[in-house]
Order: C-alpha cells, then sequence, then structure tokens
C-alpha cells in the first residue's frame, strides 16, 4: 500500500476522511518526507541535561533541507551549553524585502519511559496516529514545515523575499536559544509560529470543528515571597511565626482577583468560540465580550480551569518552603507564585499588586523569573488574517477561522519583544482529549499530514511571493 493510501485509512480512523480527500492536490513525496523526517526526530532523544541529541535533531533537519535545495552555507548549525540552534535561508528575489520567519523548536519535555505504554523515543504509528515524545509538541509540525520548503523548492517556486526557517534548541526550559534567534533576526517582517494555534476535532464526531491562529500570549512570571524571622525554641511559640504569617498572605493573596479584562483579540475569540462550548459558558462569553465588567460572566469564566485563564491575569502559588527544624520556630518561609500576564502589563506592576494583596510589610515580594519578556498582542495584519484563512478553506473548507490568545509561554514572545508580529499558525487538528503534549503517550493523528502541507504551501507562498 502507497504511503498516500495508508494515510488515507488512517484518515478514515481518526474520522477526518472528508476534510482530506477535499484536499486539493495530493504531494506525496512531501507526505512521505514529513512522516520519515517526524519519525526519524522523535527516536532523538532531545531533552536537556546529560545525553541532550538536539544537536542531532538539528543535524537531521539541515541535513534534509540541504538535499532538498537549500544552499549549505545558508542552513547553520550553533552550539550552545548542551544544545543548538538552526537557522536556514532561502534566499528571496528582491532582498529590500524583510524575511518571512518559520519558527519552531527541537527540545522537547523529559519523558519517563517505564511510566509509558510505547517508549516515548521509540516512535509509533498505530491507529491512525504518531505516537512518541515530540509527536504534538512538535517535531511532526516541525518537519511538516520542512518537507513543504523542500516541496516548493521541487515545484520550482521562486519568493520575492528571504524566507528563513528556524528551530530553537530550549524552547522548553530556559529559552536561551530563543532569545539569540530572535536577536539574530530582529529584522523579520513577521514569524510564523509554528509550535502554536492549531485545529480543534470534536470529541463525538473526530470532524474539524475550527481553527484558531495565536496572536498574543500572556507573560510568564515568578515571583517569590519570602518572611524571614529570628526563630526560637518551639516550647516558647510568638504570634510572628514567619510559615503562619506567610501562609496568612498566601490566603490574601488566593482571594484577591486581578481586574478581568479583554482586548480585541480575546473579544473576537468569545464571540466566535462560544458556539463550540456548552450553552451555560457560551452565554458567559458571549457576556463578557460584550461587558468584562458582567458579574455573572466573570463569575461563570472563572470558575472553569478552561476560561479563567483567557479572562485576564492568574496568579497561583506552585512552591512552598518553611522552618528548618521540627522542634524549632522557622527563621524562614518562601513560596513561589506563578503568573500568567495579560498581554499590556508589565510584572513590576504585578508584583505590586501581589503585595498589596499579601498586606503584610514582613512578607518580601520578589521577581525571579527566569527566560521571559513581557509584550504585548502582535497586530491583527490583515496579509496575515487573509493568508491563514485562505490556507485553511484550501485545506479545512467550511471550518472556522479565529484569533486566539496563548496561556503558556513561547517562543513568539521574544520576537514581540523587538517589535516583530509573531503568529501561532499550525494547522494540526486533534481532540482535546487526544492533547498529550508535555504529558504521557503523547500522540497525533497522521491524518494530519496531507492537508497540513497543503496548508503551508498556500501560506508560505502568499507571505513570501
Amino acid at each position: 500500500m502507497t504511503l498516500r493510501l495508508t494515510l488515507m485509512a488512517a484518515v478514515a480512523a481518526a474520522a477526518l476522511t472528508a476534510v482530506a480527500q477535499a484536499a486539493p492536490a495530493s504531494h506525496s513525496q512531501a507526505e512521505a518526507q514529513a512522516l520519515d523526517l517526524a519519525k526519524q526526530a522523535i527516536a532523538l532523544r532531545s531533552v536537556r541535561g546529560p545525553g541532550n541529541e538536539t544537536p542531532k535533531v538539528a543535524a537531521l533537519y539541515k541535513a534534509a533541507l540541504v538535499a532538498g535545495g537549500f544552499a549549505d552555507a545558508e542552513a547553520a548549525i550553533t552550539p550552545v551549553d548542551d544544545t543548538a540552534y538552526l537557522i536556514a535561508r532561502w534566499p528571496g528575489s528582491d532582498p529590500k524585502l524583510k524575511p518571512l520567519v518559520i519558527s519552531g523548536h527541537m527540545d522537547v519535555v523529559e519523558a519517563k519511559p517505564a511510566d509509558w505504554k510505547r517508549d516515548p523515543f521509540t516512535p509509533v504509528v498505530e491507529n491512525g496516529y504518531l505516537f512518541g515524545r515530540g509527536a504534538t509538541d512538535m517535531k511532526l509540525d516541525g518537519v511538516l514545515a520542512i518537507a513543504s520548503l523542500i516541496e516548493l523548492k521541487r515545484e520550482g517556486y521562486k519568493p520575492r523575499r528571504d524566507i528563513v526557517i528556524e528551530f530553537s534548541g530550549d524552547e522548553e526550559t530556559t529559552m536561551k536559544t530563543s532569545a539569540l534567534i530572535a536577536d539574530k533576526l530582529a529584522g523579520a517582517e513577521l514569524v510564523l509560529n509554528i509550535d502554536g494555534g492549531g485545529g480543534s476535532l470534536s470529541e463525538e464526531t473526530g470532524a474539524p470543528e475550527y481553527f484558531t491562529w495565536q496572536g498574543a500570549e500572556k507573560t510568564y512570571a515568578d515571583f517569590r515571597l519570602t518572611v524571614t524571622n529570628p526563630g526560637g525554641h518551639s516550647s516558647a511559640p510568638r504570634k510572628d511565626n514567619a510559615i503562619d504569617q506567610l501562609a496568612a498572605a498566601l490566603l490574601r493573596i488566593q482571594a484577591h482577583r486581578f481586574t478581568p479584562e479583554v482586548s480585541d483579540l480575546t473579544r473576537a475569540y468569545f464571540l466566535a468560540a462560544a458556539k463550540y462550548v456548552d450553552p451555560k459558558t457560551g452565554a458567559a462569553m458571549r457576556a463578557f465580550a460584550a461587558n468584562p465588567a458582567d458579574p455573572q460572566a466573570i463569575a461563570a469564566l472563572a470558575a472553569n480551569p478552561a476560561t479563567v485563564g483567557k479572562i485576564g491575569t492568574t496568579c497561583v502559588v506552585t512552591m512552598i518552603n518553611g522552618g528548618h527544624a521540627i522542634n524549632a520556630l522557622p527563621q524562614r518561609a518562601e513560596a513561589n507564585i506563578n503568573c500568567r500576564i495579560f498581554p499590556g502589563h508589565k510584572p513590576a506592576a504585578i508584583m505590586a499588586e501581589l503585595a498589596s494583596a499579601a498586606a503584610d510589610p514582613a512578607v518580601r515580594v520578589e521577581d525571579v523569573t527566569v527566560g521571559s519578556v513581557a509584550t504585548d498582542a502582535s497586530p491583527m495584519r490583515a496579509d496575515f488574517v487573509a493568508a491563514v484563512t485562505k490556507a485553511m478553506a484550501k485545506t479545512y473548507p467550511g471550518v472556522p477561522v479565529f484569533p486566539s490568545m496563548a496561556s503558556g509561554a513561547s517562543d513568539s514572545m521574544w520576537f514581540r519583544s523587538h517589535g516583530v508580529a509573531s503568529y501561532g499558525a499550525s494547522p494540526v487538528f486533534i481532540k482535546d482529549s487526544d492533547d498529550f503534549s508535555h504529558g504521557l503517550n503523547e500522540r497525533t493523528p497522521v491524518a494530519n499530514i496531507p492537508p497540513a502541507i497543503d496548508y503551508y504551501l498556500s501560506l508560505f507562498t502568499d507571505l513570501s511571493g
């Protein structure tokens, strides 16, 4: 059986048959290459620390790009600590135009084989799914972009502006290479972050429901709360106990609510997404979009883990540490508060609000964030919106397309910090119940491969032509 037929069988298994068959044309060579590269990449344990094989993933990607027509001199792997990053350039015909950047990452979150049903670093295609660490986040997406660019070269496409594809090597941890890449490419026209956005499949039928592109993300921040005390013997307790003071401050912070807010982008999301959730949540989403001060809407959305992060800044205690002996009054107590900050706010302002909520001058609050930078949302650029809507219409006719905001951090923030618009634009569709990014038994339907390549061919040419 040919790969194309195999993939079509997988489409049926994943309930995507009708949409995949509606894809405009076969690109069987690119499809076969994408699946083969995905398997090879998943087999490489690109995890930070001893034995990190991210540089091998970079070598695999570079070899594929060079074999596909990229100049060897235009594809550079740069070692950084135990990892590496890759930047490859396809020169355009007009050197005056700023480049289009396609952004991804090669590293993955740690996976312990003993906890998985299948070895996380042994790729397996089974029941229409590609299993393995990185199948969703984001080795399949990375090789889909590579295979699509090689297909464009094979078809004789000539871009007007440079196309740069880059892969960071530590997006899941320190983001050191992410920042270095953004520094180097700070003059880009726009960035397609293929590690964000994506489509949702119906839990009941498996059919595509809607597609969202990401135009913003919340700022990641960590704040340390510390209370110190002279301590003493536990047989002589007194009111100023460091652990008690910290616990009381944490409860006051737990009760604090940051002001709910909406942006043009999140308003568009709420109005479009409301029809795909239960009626109560949908009504709350529409009411909040109309009035972000609506108390009933706020209560309903704040009580739902799927929506609370979309209506404003959230902060939650994630770690605590205190005391030095079981028979002594604590001399020190600490807690970490992790915040996801709504675009447009600086971490210093959130830290001040936390200190005010703690309401105890004995609680010292400091910013201990590593590997993050505050950024505003990217503009809703007409050229990008038109291109992504057109690409999706070609591959998934009739599927609604609308913007969203990511609650987690991505490489987009480093480009946005340079004033470069960056958009999450992955074409991969998945059920919520099948999303095991960073978790056990990560998997993605292989039926995504043919339409994803068609989507990328359209998007890349429209934005680089």
